[in-house]
């Protein structure tokens, strides 16, 4: 599998990678622009013992390493199969993901970047600039993880909801779908109130925070935030008619942030069961969001980036 000859199959490509050409190129680009800073900083390492330029070169050019890691959290495959598709030893594809990944989370926008940014607005136009409609979006998504080995990280992860063990992030997306926010990963077992009381997003004051049933606590744990929330169904009474249809609208309003969520779930490093350690998830949370942003911003042709 090279650059050249996937480029010839457009859809072939956006399958395997998630972006387009076209995305690909412009991130790609960005990569070798700042490759050879960030290399020799890495290389000037204190802890390491060779001098700089010394030890075994890479065997594949920059754009095909990428391309490579790319393929790689698209379709969640062994570093096994890595090799055979790129002709490298199972322990190269590893090493030199591993290596790339740092460099790749500085040329995309990650939620972390915008948050900071998006903390420091000032004006209506730029409140509007990040949050279209003033309005934020926030939910929270689980994934599946193998079985922990020690009793009481069996328990602490075991989703009620999922009957599996998983980890959740909590996301928080603006009306183009742009994520704006990303928490790292928690427990299964931690309600997604919980999640939202410890790591809840700053928002601008104009800006209405949508959210689901799951964070009922808000108006009474915080006053001060501007929320909107569904009608909840009382024990032994109905729904009005106009409660229900305020619900509809409020779904309607919702489901951007489920799209998001799924476009994130549709590299398989974030939507199958997660094998790598789980010191690694926040990373490659990072890039996947990164990657989405991307995408995102680029078809709205707003000036995030």
């Amino acid at each position: 599998m090279s650059y050249a000859r996937l480029s010839r199959r457009p859809l072939s490509f956006r399958s395997f990678t998630g972006l387009e050409i076209t995305e690909f190129d412009i991130i790609s680009k960005e990569i070798e622009s700042k490759y050879y800073e960030h290399e020799t900083k890495r290389l000037s390492n204190r802890k390491r013992k060779r001098d700089v330029g010394a030890g075994r070169p890479f065997k594949l050019k920059l754009r095909e390493r990428f391309l490579m890691l790319l393929v790689y959290y698209r379709l969640y495959i062994t570093f096994t199969l890595s090799g055979f598709l790129f002709d490298l030893d199972q322990s190269n594809v590893c090493r030199d993901i591993c290596m790339l990944e740092p460099l790749v989370k500085l040329c995309i926008p990650l939620p972390k970047e915008l948050y900071k940014r998006a903390r420091k607005l000032r004006t209506i136009d730029e409140v509007e600039e990040y949050f279209p409609g003033f309005k934020a979006f926030i939910d929270s998504a689980e994934q599946e993880i193998p079985k922990p080995k020690n009793k009481r990280r069996r328990k602490s992860y075991y989703s009620g909801k999922k009957k599996k063990h998983t980890v959740k992030t909590q996301y928080m997306v603006n009306s183009d779908g742009t994520i704006l926010h990303k928490t790292g990963h928690d427990r299964g077992r931690i309600h997604d109130y919980e999640i939202f009381k410890n790591k809840h997003p700053t928002t601008p004051p104009q800006v209405e925070n949508i959210l689901d049933l799951g964070y009922l606590g808000v108006k009474n744990d915080f006053p001060t935030v501007k929320y909107v929330l569904p009608f909840k169904k009382k024990k032994k009474s109905e729904l009005s008619d106009e409660e229900k249809k305020y619900n509809r609208k409020h779904s309607k309003l919702r489901v951007i942030v489920e799209h998001t969520v799924s476009r994130i779930k549709k590299f398989g490093i974030m939507g199958t069961k997660f094998r790598n350690k789980l010191v690694r998830y926040d990373h490659a949370s990072d890039i996947v969001s990164g990657l989405v942003n991307f995408r995102i911003i680029m078809r709205t042709n707003r000036t995030l980036l």
